[in-house]
C-alpha cells in the first residue's frame, strides 16, 4: 500500500511539473520575445552548457559554503540565545528589541549597511545569519516555554538529574519547533543569501551570475541560474528533513520520544 502511494505521489509530481512546463512554454510563445522570456528548452540548453564548465561548479560551491555557513551560525546562535532568554529574564529584555528590529528591517537595508562594514564574502554570511537567527530563536523559545509542566514535575518527583531532564523532557518538546525553524529558515536564508550576493557581487557567486545576466540581457542565463538556486534550496530542505527523520529514529531507539507535529511556520 505504501509503495503504491509513493508511486502515485511521484506520478502526480511529474504531471504537475509537465503542466507548469507547458504553461511556461505557452507564455513564451505568447510573449514571442526571447529578451523578455526564454523557453524551457533554451534554459535547459544553458544549464547543460554551464554544467560542463568547472567554473560553474566552483561558483555553486562557493555560494553554498557562504550561505550554509550563515545558516549554521544562525541555527547555533539562535538556539543558544533561546535557552538564555528563557533562563535569564534580563537577557530576554536585552535582546528582544534587537531581534524585533531585525525581523522588521528590510533585507536590502542590512545588505547596504553590511557592505560598508565588511568584505563582500562576509556580507553574505552575515545577512543569512541575521535572517535565520530570529526564526530559530522564536521557535526554540516557544518549544522550551510550552514544555509540559507535569512532565517537569514528574522529573522532580523521580529525582532526575538536570541532564536527564533535558534529554528526556526538554529535547522531545523542542525538537518539532527546531525542525520547523530549521526548514523554514533554510529557504529564507537562501533567498537572503542570493540577494546579498546580487548586491555585493563577490567573485564566484550565483548572485553575481544573476546580476551579470541581467546587465547583459541574457534572459536564458538569468532563468538558468535561478533554476539552480531553486533546485539547491529544495534539495537541501529535503536532505535536512531526511537527516532529522534519521536522528528521530535514533533518539527513539534510545527511549526518547517527541510530539508528532510542530508549530506552523
Amino acid at each position: 500500500m505504501r509503495t503504491d502511494g509513493k508511486r502515485s505521489g511521484r506520478l502526480a509530481w511529474i504531471w504537475v511539473t509537465l503542466v507548469w512546463l507547458a504553461i511556461w512554454q505557452g507564455a513564451y510563445l505568447l510573449v514571442g520575445q526571447d529578451l523578455l522570456l526564454a523557453s524551457p528548452w533554451q534554459v535547459l540548453q544553458r544549464l547543460a552548457l554551464q554544467g560542463v564548465r568547472p567554473s560553474f561548479w566552483l561558483t555553486v560551491l562557493y555560494s553554498f559554503l557562504r550561505i550554509q555557513a550563515g545558516f549554521l551560525l544562525g541555527l547555533a546562535c539562535g538556539s543558544l540565545l533561546a535557552v538564555l532568554t528563557v533562563r535569564l529574564a534580563w537577557v530576554k529584555r536585552l535582546f528582544h528589541p534587537a531581534i524585533s528590529a531585525i525581523r522588521a528591517t528590510p533585507v536590502a537595508s542590512f545588505i547596504i549597511l553590511a557592505l560598508v562594514w565588511m568584505s563582500h564574502n562576509r556580507v553574505v554570511v552575515f545577512i543569512v545569519f541575521l535572517m535565520v537567527l530570529p526564526i530559530v530563536w522564536r521557535n526554540v523559545t516557544e518549544g522550551i516555554e510550552t514544555t509540559d509542566p507535569q512532565l517537569l514535575e514528574m522529573g522532580r518527583v523521580f529525582h532526575l538529574s538536570r541532564l536527564e531532564v533535558v534529554r528526556a523532557i526538554y529535547i522531545p518538546s523542542v525538537v518539532p519547533f527546531f525542525v520547523t525553524a530549521a526548514t523554514t529558515s533554510l529557504g529564507l536564508g537562501w533567498k537572503a543569501g542570493i540577494a546579498a550576493e546580487v548586491l555585493s557581487r563577490p567573485p564566484l557567486s550565483l548572485g553575481r551570475q544573476l546580476y551579470d545576466a541581467k546587465i547583459y540581457l541574457e534572459t536564458a542565463d538569468l532563468l538558468a541560474f535561478t533554476s539552480v538556486v531553486i533546485i539547491i534550496s529544495l534539495a537541501l530542505e529535503h536532505l535536512l528533513l531526511l537527516l532529522f527523520r534519521q536522528a528521530g529514529r535514533l533518539f527513539q531507539r534510545r527511549g526518547i520520544t517527541g510530539r508528532k507535529a510542530g508549530p506552523a511556520a
